[in-house]
């Protein structure tokens, strides 16, 4: 029975783990991508130094300041916009917010790195630059952009675990009940699977870009 319950509690938890981090990645994807793929036109230098300067003294702080400084701005417009201080909402806004750099610095190196030689062919099939932007940038960018998202969900799986301090449930209540009560069973039940989400999802990733880039390479041999 012991066993059971035990079972149970892990899959609940690495369920709710799970469900945060992928949400948060998802969600920062639709910011980071697309603003990369805007901030990689070098008419958008300027503006690219000022949200990258922004995005990295972000990822500077560390992460239980971060947590507490997402709160307190919370806190600051709680008086005009009713918002939940604590629980899935703060902790997406962590995740995401530090999440964004690697996923956007690579969409950003990704399409900058295409050879001219790729574009030239595009221009002289008489692709606008929509197109080429569409159908060689983005396409021969997508390694880099694939290692973007993995880095930011391996760090999402790990920071993950401190936002179970503000409510967001998770593997994390496991491993900080376990550390407060000095309980080595629930700290390895809750960083175990952390540990195996990080290596399963390295595979499934190594897969994905096996998938997805083999047409890439067969465009790029011709």
């Amino acid at each position: 029975m012991q066993l059971g319950s035990t079972l149970s509690l892990v899959v609940e938890k690495s369920y709710e783990h799970l469900q945060l981090c992928v949400f948060s990645l998802l969600l920062a994807m639709l910011i980071a991508i697309p603003l990369g793929i805007v901030l990689a036109d070098k008419r958008m230098q300027k503006l690219r130094v000022a949200i990258f300067g922004l995005i990295k003294v972000i990822q500077t702080i560390p992460g239980l300041a971060q947590i507490a400084l997402v709160i307190l701005c919370i806190h600051a417009i709680s008086g005009w916009v009713h918002l939940p201080i604590t629980g899935f909402f703060p902790a997406t806004i962590v995740l995401v917010t530090y999440s964004l750099l690697p996923i956007m610095s690579n969409t950003v190196v990704g399409i900058e790195q295409v050879e001219g030689c790729f574009l030239e062919a595009a221009i002289s099939m008489g692709m606008s630059r929509g197109q080429q932007l569409m159908w060689v940038q983005i396409p021969l960018a997508l390694p880099l952009i694939i290692s973007g998202v993995q880095t930011a969900l391996a760090q999402l799986i790990g920071m993950a675990t401190l936002t179970s301090l503000i409510g967001s449930g998770g593997l994390g209540d496991l491993i900080l009940q376990g550390l407060k009560t000095m309980q080595i069973n629930l700290i390895l039940e809750g960083t175990v699977p952390c540990a195996l989400f990080s290596v399963g999802f390295d595979g499934v990733f190594f897969l994905l870009s096996r998938f997805l880039l083999s047409p890439v390479q067969r465009t790029a041999s011709i």
